[in-house]
């Protein structure tokens, strides 16, 4: 089996809980870094592609918040084909493009992630599966982009929709 702590390879007995982490320190050190998401604003849209839209439906604005739901409405939702979340009030996101090649972190990603010095939520990886997706707590702010290495690193802090996946990414 593999931690899903530090990715090692482990032995189990079979016989009780299957465990996820190799051992007590790989435990401590998940339990420690365990966030959640931040489901408790009504800052969650649906999704059709990459175009937010309403529960009902109907196009949502980054900018309107009459148009946003509870993450529990949202969930209910059959609306379009996907869900996400409207960036500020304190929410913002470092949105890595190509940080993975196979599920395996890229060197430049690895930097970009240990340069965060924020408070992170939650990290997920990408609707395509090859990016990064890190919430943070962060002032409202003008956004920035910039190339890094053979991908992207782009920080948004305000008036801005991100698709998300919830298909969380261990940074240790």
């Amino acid at each position: 089996m593999e931690c899903e702590v530090c990715c090692r390879e482990f032995e189990w007995s079979g016989r009780g809980r299957r465990p996820t982490a190799c051992g007590q320190r790989c435990r401590k050190r998940r339990s420690r870094a365990r966030v959640t998401v931040p489901v408790s604003e009504g800052r969650w849209v649906r999704a059709d592609g990459k175009r937010p839209i309403t529960v009902t439906g109907r196009p949502a604005s980054s900018t309107d918040p009459s148009t946003w739901s509870s993450f529990a409405a949202v969930h209910t939702s059959r609306a379009g084909d996907g869900f996400g979340v409207m960036l500020g009030g304190g929410l913002a996101c470092h949105d890595l493009d190509h940080a993975l090649d196979g599920g395996v972190l890229k060197p430049w990603a690895r930097e970009v992630l240990d340069g965060i010095s924020e408070r992170v939520l939650f990290a997920e990886v990408s609707v395509s599966g090859e990016g990064l997706h890190v919430f943070v707590e962060a002032p409202e702010g003008p956004g920035r982009r910039r190339s890094v290495g053979d991908g992207g690193h782009e920080f948004y802090s305000r008036a801005r929709f991100i698709r998300t996946t919830l298909r969380k990414f261990n940074m240790t």
